[in-house]
Order: C-alpha cells, then sequence, then structure tokens
C-alpha cells in the first residue's frame, strides 16, 4: 500500500502544485482608457457655500462690534498712556497720576489737572 501512495504522491504533488500556482495568476485585463476629473462643484458643495455665507453675513453687525469694541479700548489706552506721558512731564509739582483712574489729579485738592 505504501507502494501505491508513494507513487501517486510523487505524480499528483507536482501536479497539484503546478495548478494551485495557475489558480493564483490572475491576467491583469483593466481598462484605462477612461479619465474621471471631478471638479468638486457639485449641489452638497454649492449649498455649503451658501450657507457658510449666510452665515458669515449674519454675524457682520456682531463682528463690527467687537472690532469697534477693541478700537474704543485701544484709543481709551492711547489717551491715557499721552495724559500720563504729560502729566509725568508737568511743570506743576502738585501733579500726579492716578493709574486707577488714568487721570492726572492736584496732590492737594484730589481735582483733575491739565497739565
Amino acid at each position: 500500500m505504501n507502494t501505491i501512495l508513494r507513487k501517486y504522491l510523487s505524480v499528483a504533488m507536482p501536479l497539484a502544485l503546478l495548478l494551485s500556482a495557475f489558480a493564483f495568476v490572475q491576467p491583469a485585463n483593466a481598462q484605462t482608457n477612461k479619465l474621471i476629473i471631478e471638479s468638486g462643484d457639485n449641489a452638497q458643495t454649492r449649498q455649503d457655500a451658501a450657507m457658510d455665507k449666510e452665515q458669515w453675513n449674519d454675524t457682520r453687525s456682531l463682528r463690527q462690534k467687537v472690532n469697534k469694541r477693541a478700537e474704543k479700548e485701544w484709543d481709551k489706552t492711547d489717551v491715557a498712556f499721552d495724559a500720563q506721558d504729560n502729566c509725568q512731564k508737568s511743570a506743576n509739582v502738585n501733579a500726579y497720576w492716578e493709574p486707577n483712574t488714568l487721570r492726572c489729579l492736584d496732590r492737594r485738592t484730589g481735582r483733575v489737572v491739565a497739565p
């Protein structure tokens, strides 16, 4: 029985290996004559762009208020800096700069001094 099995395996094994090698090899027959180019412009992107523009326009007044507030704060700081500089350069020896109120005051009276 062993001899029959050996003869069978000696013939069948190489044949099985050869057939399995052909089973895994597939011909490459891809069609490469079609080219698809998408511009990215479709209904969804147009709708998204329209919604973004609408939101941008709706928040315009809020952005303007924020910018005006920032500009106003900047102007206050700028004016206070100039006033402090003028107060410290003043010839009036009783004038001093009050950092809490951002004003130039008289030491004797506590009133605002124009340096």
